[in-house]
């Protein structure tokens, strides 16, 4: 199971072209409101997740988290208890952290990013603690995939299915869009 975390202020294409791409290759994802049962996106796209963040459930049977960026959402993706606790669950346990735009910050600051190849929109370098600062736009490295922004939002929902997944069905579903 995937957990997209979705907080107020966030990134509407980091978040639904991932959910989507995840979806196509089968993945079980769910929809996580921070802060309610409908968010808003930086855009004035409102969403009505499937659960709230006080119904996530920490188990074996999370296999990934996906954190979108945007502002606020960002922040107050990084304010969550919820969210603090399923990126240390995930961290502890060899389960997957994909995270987008500005969201990279976040496992940034927790130290989950040093001596790892990183990504994220430009300007919040500063919170890669310890990252080896890619110039791609996404990248894997071990059970971490962070891209630069939205404009690639696909190809990091295509990293994601690489990872979670495996590459061929990747490349099925990115011939399938006409991404290649």
């Amino acid at each position: 199971m995937v957990y997209v975390f979705l907080a107020n202020g966030f990134e509407e294409t980091e978040a639904i072209a991932p959910i989507d791409i995840l979806r196509r290759a089968g993945a079980e994802v769910v929809t996580v409101g921070v802060g309610g049962g409908e968010i808003t996106g930086s855009h004035g796209i409102t969403v009505i997740p499937d659960i709230i963040e006080q119904d996530v459930l920490l188990t074996d049977k999370v296999d990934m988290i996906v954190l979108p960026g945007g502002m606020p959402g960002t922040l107050n993706l990084e304010k969550s208890p919820t969210v603090q606790a399923a990126i240390k669950f995930c961290a502890d346990n060899g389960k997957l952290i994909g995270a987008i735009c500005a969201a990279p910050s976040v496992i940034g600051k927790l130290g989950l990013l040093d001596g790892k190849e990183a990504v994220c929109f430009p300007g919040f370098e500063d919170f890669l603690t310890g990252a080896k600062l890619s110039e791609n736009k996404v990248c894997i490295d071990g059970d971490i995939i962070t891209a630069a922004g939205a404009g690639v939002a696909v190809q990091f929902g295509l990293a994601l299915v690489k990872k979670l997944i495996g590459e061929a069905k990747a490349e099925k579903i990115s011939a399938s869009m006409q991404c290649i």
